[in-house]
């Protein structure tokens, strides 16, 4: 380690005072004033002069001035001539009386005995911090330098100058002419002296950051700078500490604190309230809250930002606003300061911001810095602030603003509401049961009714996700029972909760629903809107009513005008029962207005309810991508899902894209022991049973499907339209050699599909009892599968159509199922519903180019049907089914849907199907829907609101679209996702009826001409 030069860029000067100490040596002398802020160097320059001075053989006089001493007449004078001659008997003589004149009295004789002292050989007078002299000195040091020019006397001094707060004296030199003075003003080190300062104290090689935060730290100032140095004589850290706590023996620490006395109460006071309110990042500070905040001149704090900035103390941010130029200065400039100090400083910010008309939370920042004020300004500031946060899910900031909001006086009336939203938060973002003594307060204080319910209800969605529904049902029946009997409206609400939360238990569940039921079946008025909606919910799970019925009633009641406390309701049980019916695209707006409405602040248990539609809905379409993005599953704080709906799903979504051992590690990973009895975890048993079955073990995936069933039994869940247990267990049984059981579970299945009787249900139940049944008979069920499953899908088929009917069709015995002659149509709505009457609804509320609920059931029964075909020797056409199920799995990412595809194609003596790289028919289902999207000149951040990704998702999805279709602009997304359309072969026409012939193509004769 090498010393540090003290001297760095002071050659110049140095240079300046030899040669102005010859011209001295010569008899004319001068006087030579060195400037520059506090630690520039000012002091070591002239004991370098006075050294220099010395070996040429000039006699040093030397004073340093200080402000203990500037009361006392002539003391620097004194410091200067005390080994004079007769210094003593000139020293104590009586002052001189008033207004005596400069070339008399006591001042009169010192200028003498200076002049003898020169009289003996040229003199060197250094007088070090002259703007701290007394004034007695000052008045007889600048009447020295207009005599000294004509003797061998060379005068230099030093000089603070430096822009405070306060306005500084007059300098020495002010009063002058200007051929006596020679002034010099140092400035702060370059970038590139001070790295050499730093690297020349440290030995080794220093790591360029190191080096960096050194210099950022010093500003260029060497007294900071050495102090620094001094501090890390001893530490080998790599990086430089943000707290001065972590340095020793504390010499920066102590330089600063000289800087800040050397600049006055007035500045110090500015510089630690700029580092108070840059402590978390200067959100608003500027020279006009600066001044406000440390009560200073507003006219001299812009002028004071900008000399410290040119010092390299305060260094710009990308917006323009002054900060320290390393943590560090920041933390050394606040030592010192007691904690109550610094609250007041942010409590005077936050009056001050707020005067001025700055944002809530803006003022709130300021305010959680502060300690209590007591006052209601800052209550509705705190409150402004945490609705904010929450509306842009930055829970942690509305966490911190209502936390904050109960050290402040809070009107009886709503503190009720802030426990509420408090604890709703707290449940949510810290631990599950960090919230629930805040909500079971707001439910104990007196408020207004609507606010006991909101609280109530959140405390019930609390304790029903601990697998506490009972408790929580609890808690709405009190409430009901004991201060809702003058508020009709608002029991009904409570009930509607209180059938939400049931289903986390079965028995509870049961229990509440009878109670429904009954009273819907004496008084509709008495359940509401919300609770017929969450009627027709129940019954299409228990199988008692068509998908046609379901949504004409969730239609008729969205319409009706509702309570807002029990609109909240709505929207998110009828996107579950429009999602059930395939209707995907209404489910889609449903899911994104409920959510709208909701205070993600506040617990609810819709909100809940719409996000898992929300993921049901990127499942049904098979956007594998979409539902492993989707925020439930990849969470922002970057922890897995935790709800059992979220697991279920991401399982399924690995397993289909051919990720079975990620999906494997997350299964296992699911506590299921201590998982809450609800129906998400029936979904888990689904997801654990595909997961089974893509491991080859069905004797597993049995058992998970079987208990999946026989849980949803007891809860009145029998319609396939939540959990298809029945078509999966089939499928096991198969695998297991059980072709009986597999046949029952399958015809079981097809009659409640029947019921509800939408493509996606009865395609599933028929290629699946196909699969079962086998031969001309499963072929034939298969065949009917993919008619009705073609007609819902939103691409045209790419294989031979089936083949022409030679007979009517008629009421199947076996099945139990009527197939429908041509034009025999049965009403709509009813179980005997067409497929053509099935789909026609779908289709219109199917996004164009986006996978309908359909899609990855068409996979499936074009596979089975592939197979059956090959059984049956008709392999021309199978190879066509198998080729367009590849086709359509490769589209959406389903890997093993396609690989499925091509094993049975390679089982049949075909070649594999080609993979699409490129083009339109490479995107997945989750790309096509971003980048429609897109094209329609949405913004990312847009598409990332409507489909409720984050917008890192939306990139992410763009970049992969932009590659498959060899772009580069957005505007080149129109064309490239609208190529011109394949020629159909073998498709119906959309007029035809069921039993017409395909489109033979040109040049092959009819199939019944054959």
């Amino acid at each position: 380690m090498c010393a540090p030069d003290r001297l760095l860029e002071r050659r110049d000067t140095l240079e300046l005072l030899a040669a102005e100490a010859a011209r001295a040596r010569t008899g004319t002398g001068r006087l030579v004033v060195l400037r520059g802020a506090t630690g520039t160097g000012r002091t070591a320059l002239l004991e370098a002069a006075a050294e220099q001075a010395a070996a040429q053989g000039m006699r040093v006089l030397r004073a340093r001035c200080s402000p203990e001493h500037t009361s006392v007449p002539l003391d620097t004078v004194y410091q200067l001539l005390a080994h004079a001659p007769e210094f003593d008997a000139v020293a104590g003589e009586e002052p001189d009386p008033p207004c005596t004149p400069p070339h008399r009295g006591r001042s009169a004789r010192l200028w003498r005995l200076l002049h003898s002292c020169a009289d003996e050989g040229p003199l060197l007078i250094a007088v070090d911090d002259v703007h701290l002299a007394d004034a007695a000195s000052r008045r007889w040091l600048v009447e020295a330098v207009r005599w000294i020019d004509r003797l061998p006397v060379l005068l230099v001094v030093t000089e603070r100058s430096q822009y405070d707060i306060d306005p500084p004296a007059d300098g020495l030199a002010h009063a002058l002419s200007s051929a006596l003075v020679h002034t010099r003003t140092l400035a702060p080190l370059s970038p590139d002296s001070a790295a050499e300062l730093v690297r020349s104290a440290r030995a080794g090689d220093s790591a360029p950051e190191w080096v960096a935060a050194c210099v950022r730290a010093g500003a260029g100032n060497p007294l900071l700078l050495s102090a620094l140095l001094d501090d890390l004589q001893s530490s080998d850290q790599d990086t430089l500490p943000d707290t001065c706590a972590a340095l020793y023996p504390g010499s920066y620490a102590a330089a600063v604190t000289w800087w800040l006395d050397s600049a006055g109460p007035a500045t110090t006071e500015v510089a630690r309230a700029l580092a108070a309110l840059d402590e978390d990042g200067p959100a608003t500070t500027d020279a006009d809250l600066l001044a406000r905040t440390a009560g200073a001149d507003p006219g001299r704090v812009p002028g004071w930002l900008t000399a410290m900035t040119r010092l390299g103390l305060l260094r710009p941010d990308p917006e323009g606003r002054p900060r320290y130029a390393h943590p560090l200065l920041r933390d050394a400039v606040l030592g010192g300061w007691s904690s109550a100090a610094r609250q007041r400083v942010h409590r005077r910010a936050a009056e001050a911001m707020l005067r001025r008309g700055d944002h809530a939370e803006a003022v709130a920042g300021q305010l959680l810095r502060a300690g209590p004020v007591g006052d209601t300004w800052a209550t509705a500031v705190l409150l402004d602030a945490a609705g904010l946060a929450a509306r842009d899910d930055r829970s942690d900031d509305a966490l911190a603003c209502l936390r904050r909001a109960l050290d402040e006086p809070i009107p009886a009336d709503r503190r009720a509401a802030v426990l509420t939203e408090l604890g709703s938060l707290e449940y949510a973002t810290v631990r599950s049961t960090a919230g629930i003594p805040r909500l079971a307060e707001a439910t104990r204080l007196p408020g207004p009714p609507r606010d006991r319910v909101r609280a109530a209800v959140a405390l019930g969605t609390a304790l029903a996700r601990r697998g506490e529904a009972r408790a929580a049902i609890d808690v709405l029946r009190g409430l009901r029972d004991e201060h809702l009997t003058g508020h009709p409206d608002l029991a009904r609400t409570a009930q509607t909760a209180s059938a939400l939360l049931s289903d986390h238990d079965q028995g509870v569940r049961q229990e509440v629903y009878r109670w429904l039921r009954e009273t819907a079946e004496r008084s509709p008025d008495l359940v509401g809107t919300a609770g017929q909606a969450l009627l027709v919910r129940y019954e299409s799970t228990a199988g008692l009513t068509s998908a046609q019925s379901a949504m004409d009633r969730v239609r008729a009641l969205l319409a009706q005008p509702a309570d807002p406390l029990e609109e909240a309701f709505l929207p998110g049980t009828a996107a579950a029962v429009a999602q059930w019916a395939d209707q995907l695209d209404e489910a889609d707006r449903l899911v994104r207005r409920g959510l709208a409405g909701q205070r993600t602040s506040l617990l609810h248990p819709m909100h809940t309810a719409l996000l898992n539609v929300r993921i049901d809905l990127a499942a049904a379409r098979g956007a594998y991508a979409e539902v492993l993005a989707d925020p439930e599953v990849r969470r922002p704080d970057g922890t897995g899902p935790t709800s059992a709906n979220a697991v279920a799903h991401a399982v399924v979504a690995l397993v289909e894209t051919g990720r079975t051992e990620e999906a494997a590690r997350l299964a296992d990973g699911f506590d299921l022991r201590n998982a809450p009895d609800s129906w998400e975890l029936n979904r888990f048993l689904y997801a654990r049973g595909v997961l089974h079955t893509a491991l080859g073990d069905p004797a597993a995936a049995l058992d998970d499907f079987l208990e999946c069933g026989r849980r949803q039994s007891a809860r009145d869940v029998v319609s396939p339209v939540v959990t298809p247990w029945r078509t999966a267990a089939a499928a096991c049984q198969l695998a297991l050699g059980r072709p009986g059981e597999a046949l029952a579970l399958a015809e079981e299945d097809l009659g409640l599909a029947r019921v509800w009787n939408t493509p996606r249900v009865l395609g599933r139940a028929l290629h699946t009892l196909a699969t079962a049944t086998g031969g001309r008979r499963g072929l034939h069920l298969a065949d009917r599968a993919v008619r009705v499953l073609h007609q819902d899908a939103h691409t045209p088929p790419r294989t031979e159509g089936p083949p022409p009917r030679t007979r009517t069709e008629s009421h199947d015995a076996t099945t139990g199922e009527a197939l429908y002659a041509t034009g025999g149509r049965t009403p709509r709505g009813t179980a005997g519903q067409a497929p053509d009457d099935i789909s026609t609804g779908n289709r219109e509320g199917t996004r164009r180019g986006t996978p309908g609920a359909a899609e990855t059931e068409l996979i499936a029964a074009l596979t089975a049907q592939g197979r059956l075909l090959t059984a049956a020797g008709e392999r021309a056409r199978a190879r066509d089914a198998l080729r367009e199920a590849a086709a359509r799995a490769e589209r959406l990412g389903a890997v093993r849907a396609r690989a499925a595809a091509e094993e049975a194609l390679r089982e049949g003596g075909a070649r594999r199907t080609a993979t699409a790289l490129t083009g339109p028919d490479a995107l997945t289902a989750g790309e096509r829907r971003i980048a429609e999207l897109a094209a329609q000149n949405r913004t990312n951040t847009e598409i990332a609101e409507l489909l409720h990704l984050a917008r890192r998702t939306v990139e992410t999805h763009l970049t992969s679209t932009y590659r498959k279709l060899g772009i580069r602009r957005r505007a080149e997304l129109r064309a490239a996702l609208t190529p011109p359309p394949p020629p159909r072969t073998g498709a119906l026409p959309p007029d035809a009826p069921p039993d017409a012939p395909p489109d033979d193509p040109p040049g092959r004769p009819s199939a019944r001409r054959r």
